[in-house]
């Protein structure tokens, strides 16, 4: 496998390698999900014409099913930084985390206590309320710096004896702040708890090693770095040895990750993924990584005046996924208006409910533009004139 240069980033090259992009759509909605390299097309479609089978059969298919799956696991933990034996499939995030968080409320008491942020998705806060409704646990938050960062003397304050969980982003799917996620584990496991991590929007656009940094469970979406519509877990080993999951009686309990992946795996999705870390590789972080940092100071630098940008104001501790309202118009005016001229960009609170409280903006949200690798400088001029035309 070649990897390229950071000096040697051929914007021209990659895009090409997307059939999805030779068309005039500018796509800065890739934190709703990116757009999948030919690469991931192919091997979705090679799984259905040449091993499409369940597993477990004595023929030939259903062994290369097999196959299939061990090389997305092997993937997947080369990905995150582990084993493959701690790693779990599901259908989305959301799905997977609450499976995981089921399980663990097996071993949890009234009165137990989990800490949230204001920062984090829905999928890393609704499953810990809805357990708190049925175990009689509190939910806990930690609020926000005027920049959008987590509070760490708050969230340092939320601990107790009796916080069993913390739960926090990786990075911020709404305004792009990166938190200090080996902190604020060491934080969690200095009152005993454990770190739970939501690395959905940082996947996309930077390495994960989960034993650096000291998560228990780190969940993301395969999908929001040119993947399939798939969601990733890891656990701990041990953590997940110690949980119980709901599962048919039937199921394997090895692999340890394996028993939260109920029922049979969308096997054709595994190859895309397998084929989507397989292609990340190709380009290596570092070259992609400074590429989106470039753009993303472009937009910064020239957002016009009539728009109001939430969050950190340069590229300093930010992936480049940008919340702004503009004067004069919902977000959602501002969204179908960029749709009309072929710009892709979501508006709404995109399930970050916490913060868009905290910002004022509950009743319409913001704008969300998001930029990665496959993005262009021209594309970004492109959006940026066509916000001070509104």
């Amino acid at each position: 496998m070649t990897v390229l240069k950071p000096t040697a980033f051929d914007i021209d090259a990659v895009r090409a390698r997307f059939s999805a992009l030779d068309r005039e759509i500018a796509f800065f909605d890739g934190p709703g999900g990116t757009q999948v390299p030919d690469a991931v097309i192919d091997a979705i479609a090679r799984y259905y014409r040449e091993d499409n089978a369940n597993l477990g059969g004595e023929f030939e298919t259903s062994r290369r099913s097999v196959r299939v799956v061990s090389d997305a696991h092997l993937a997947a933990a080369g990905f995150l930084g582990c084993s493959p034996d701690e790693v779990a499939f599901g259908q989305n995030m959301t799905t997977l985390n609450l499976s995981l968080t089921r399980a663990l409320g097996r071993q949890l008491e009234a009165g137990d206590e989990i800490v949230c942020t204001r920062l984090d998705h829905d999928a890393n806060v609704a499953p810990w309320l809805q357990l708190a409704r049925d175990l009689d646990l509190t939910v806990r938050f930690a609020g926000l710096t005027d920049d959008c960062r987590i509070d760490l003397a708050d969230l340092e304050a939320q601990l107790s004896e009796r916080t069993r969980v913390v739960a926090f982003p990786w990075a911020s799917n709404a305004v792009g702040t990166i938190t200090e996620v080996e902190r604020i584990c060491a934080l969690a496991h200095s009152a005993g708890a454990l770190a739970w991590v939501d690395a959905v929007q940082y996947a996309p656009h930077g390495p994960i090693d989960v034993a650096a940094v000291g998560a228990d469970v780190l969940l993301c979406s395969p999908y929001k770095f040119c993947g399939p519509h798939l969601g990733l877990a890891f656990g701990r080993k041990e953590l997940l040895q110690s949980l119980d999951p709901y599962k048919v009686r039937p199921a394997d309990d090895e692999p340890v990750g394996h028993r939260f992946e109920t029922g049979t795996l969308a096997h054709e999705l595994l190859a895309g993924f397998t084929a989507a870390v397989d292609y990340l590789g190709s380009l290596g972080w570092e070259a992609p990584t400074a590429h989106e940092r470039e753009l993303g100071q472009r937009f910064l630098d020239g957002l016009p005046a009539s728009c109001t940008l939430y969050g950190p104001r340069t590229m300093e501790s930010r992936v480049p996924t940008f919340a702004f309202t503009v004067a004069g118009h919902t977000p959602g005016e501002v969204a179908t208006r960029l749709g009309e001229q072929r710009i892709a960009v979501w508006h709404g609170n995109y399930y970050a409910v916490e913060v868009m409280q905290q910002l004022g903006l509950a009743e319409e949200g913001a704008v969300r533009v998001g930029i990665v690798h496959y993005n262009t400088a021209a594309e970004v001029d492109r959006l940026l004139q066509a916000l001070a035309a509104l």
